[in-house]
């Protein structure tokens, strides 16, 4: 009885929620699994060319065995030894070294112990760069780097979202005006990427008229309280925010004014105007929330497109983040360095995906999660 009535009601049933729970696990899964497999096969492909096939391996093997005989060489407590044991000294180091680094098994093999170490997060020592606090492990390297970048393109992003929807919507309900052609006019703009308005920003603000840092996240030394501190942050961080917000600002606002204004010609949108309804609830109600899966999937698009230009943005302003982690260690060769920051960019760029394909199927009733 209580499920007829559910039903005659309209109201899901025990039986209904049961199995729409089930199709959004499976379909959860799926994607979980889909993008897993995503991100094995970009972070193997890394690894090979990351390791140009092997190759770096045997520049490794050269290296070693110049540091060992250096050292061997430069301490006083080998000099009575004759060459002979010198050299026989030099190589039983040099494959001490060898068999900790696995260099003596196949490149094939070795590649996919990387793989299942990089994919585990155990990314190793870095061969030649280290934390800010000394630290060799890549994973203390990362983690160092990572708050820096997360906050920089936090901030732009959820700044972009904002701001475009609230323009948006005003330009919605001003069709034709000066301003709305102004933003249309502005619009092509967006194909510039961040990094190219970053260089004109620095010229501008830091040179020009010199009234901000032109790089780096905080000044030397440091402010030593935590209020100062953060103001000096939010300074430094005002010319890349205004970078990445003009890359991306025009060109929101205009698709999601189109959103707008295609639901806002609706015979619904209508009905209810005619009804005197007030134009906040209407613009709320019956204009934004149909708009929100498609502005939600433009939003996390852009953010993918952001996240990979980073390299080149924060090189341009020296900002202490993931982007210029990998740059500095494509330019010292560090092979683990740079394994372990594309294996954190394709987790961030996987958990956008995933966010993207559960938000658009939350919002959107009309997107088939599984079977009936």
């Amino acid at each position: 009885m209580t499920d007829a009535r559910a039903v005659a009601s309209g109201a899901p049933t025990g039986r209904g929620l049961t199995r729409d729970l089930r199709r959004l696990t499976g379909f959860t899964l799926k994607r979980l699994i889909a993008l897993f497999l995503t991100i094995l096969v970009g972070v193997y492909l890394t690894i090979l060319i990351a390791n140009m096939g092997g190759r770096v391996d045997d520049l490794r093997m050269v290296q070693i065995r110049g540091d060992v005989s250096e050292t061997v060489r430069a301490d006083p407590a080998f000099h009575d030894m004759s060459s002979e044991e010198r050299n026989e000294l030099i190589q039983r180091r040099v494959d001490l070294e060898v068999e900790r680094l696995r260099l003596d098994q196949p490149f094939i093999v070795r590649s996919f112990d990387y793989l299942y170490r990089a994919m585990m997060l155990d990314l190793g020592r870095a061969e030649q760069m280290h934390s800010d606090r000394g630290a060799r492990e890549v994973y203390w390297i990362i983690v160092e780097r990572l708050p820096a970048t997360l906050l920089l393109f936090g901030t732009a992003n959820f700044l972009v979202f904002f701001v475009s929807v609230f323009v948006a919507l005003s330009l919605s309900r001003r069709y034709g005006s000066p301003m709305d052609r102004t933003m249309i006019a502005l619009a092509p703009t967006s194909a510039a990427p961040g990094w190219f308005y970053g260089i004109f920003l620095i010229l501008f603000f830091a040179f020009v008229i010199p009234v901000l840092p032109s790089g780096g996240m905080v000044q030397a030394p440091p402010p030593e309280s935590s209020l100062a501190y953060a103001a000096d942050v939010i300074r430094h961080m005002l010319l890349p925010v205004a970078a990445m917000f003009l890359s991306q600002i025009f060109i929101s606002i205009y698709s999601w004014r189109t959103f707008f204004l295609i639901h806002s010609s609706e015979d619904y949108v209508e009905m209810a105007r005619a009804k005197g309804l007030p134009s906040n609830l209407i613009e709320r109600r019956y204009i934004l929330r149909p708009t929100l899966s498609p502005i939600v999937t433009s939003f996390l698009l852009m953010l993918i497109g952001l996240w990979s230009g980073a390299i080149i943005l924060e090189q341009v302003f020296n900002w202490p983040g993931l982007g210029t982690l990998l740059f500095q260690a494509i330019g010292h060769r560090d092979t683990p360095v740079i394994i372990g920051s594309v294996v954190i960019f394709a987790y961030l760029l996987a958990l956008t995906v995933f966010l993207l394909d559960i938000l658009y199927a939350i919002l959107d009733p009309r997107i088939r999660i599984g079977p009936n």
